[in-house]
């Protein structure tokens, strides 16, 4: 399989199509684009995107306890800390009166932080930037295999609950009317969030994944008003933002992954035109 869409890719009409690995990051980016932007339509429905970002940021917890077991790969720790993360996070906001920005806030700040603390002890902190800034350009064929499993299991998710979910957000009351169960719903969805950005950190980078998360469907948002619309769009500026930030990537000599997110901010910002018009 992977050798059929190399000989696919290899006949593009762009100058990098010729690397292997620019093929293999273009492959990563229509794997990945498409989970963004669908499970970017309900975070940003619910207005999720600080804890998306938090996600992101407190996954560098996941580095540092992974280093502190030593873990031969610091992404398994990554994806499991993750996941206990954004159960503790939807946990803190139901048992405690604070705001829930308030609640975000101090424990991705107390995570991030000591996150940096164990993973600078001794100067050894530099090795790690890759999960900083990301590198998808270094991503290998197998990884690519592993966004595609993440990927068929993410649709698989959406395609069983997303009325669930969509509906526990709209109006808890009535969800619970229907026999749904609005907090497993919302722990679920957070739980896929967290995997899939624990997933892509690696490629993407903490710094930025919860963008690629955010922006495509916010962009979609502002010109759709349906939401069979909505995913379409912003599947369609989610994978858009990343092959046109891949070949702006390689043109200026740029970091991938921050070069799709200002692809896609311009999206939104156009987008955000037409919805003033």
């Amino acid at each position: 399989m992977n050798g059929i869409w190399h000989s696919l890719l290899i006949r593009l009409p762009f100058e990098w199509a010729q690397y292997a690995f620019m093929r293999n990051a273009l492959m990563a980016i229509i794997l990945i684009a498409p989970i963004c932007g669908v499970l970017g339509t309900l975070i940003v429905n619910n207005r999720m995107a600080f804890f998306a970002d938090s996600i992101g940021h407190g996954a560098l917890a996941g580095l540092a306890a992974g280093v502190i077991f030593g873990c031969s790969d610091p992404s398994i720790s990554l994806i499991l800390f993750a996941a206990l993360f954004a159960i503790a996070l939807v946990m803190l906001r139901k048992i405690t009166s604070a705001s829930t920005d308030t609640i975000i806030a101090t424990v991705t700040a107390t995570t991030v932080a000591g996150g940096i603390v164990i993973l600078s002890r001794g100067g050894g902190f530099s090795k790690f930037t890759r999960y900083l800034i990301g590198d998808i350009l270094s991503i290998s064929p197998k990884e690519i295999y592993i966004l595609a499993v993440v990927l068929i299991a993410t649709v698989t998710i959406w395609l069983v609950f997303f009325n669930k979910f969509l509906l526990s957000a709209l109006n808890v009351s009535i969800a619970k009317t229907r026999g749904i169960n609005p907090f497993l719903m919302e722990l679920l969805f957070s739980i896929i969030v967290a995997l899939v950005i624990a997933v892509a950190i690696p490629w993407v980078g903490l710094f930025i994944i919860s963008s690629l998360l955010v922006l495509p469907a916010a962009a979609a948002r502002n010109i759709c008003n349906r939401v069979y619309s909505y995913h379409i769009f912003s599947v369609t500026f989610a994978i858009l933002s990343g092959i046109i930030g891949l070949q702006l990537s390689y043109s200026w000599n740029t970091a991938t992954g921050a070069t799709i997110v200002l692809v896609s901010a311009a999206f939104f910002f156009i987008t955000l035109f037409f919805r003033k018009k």
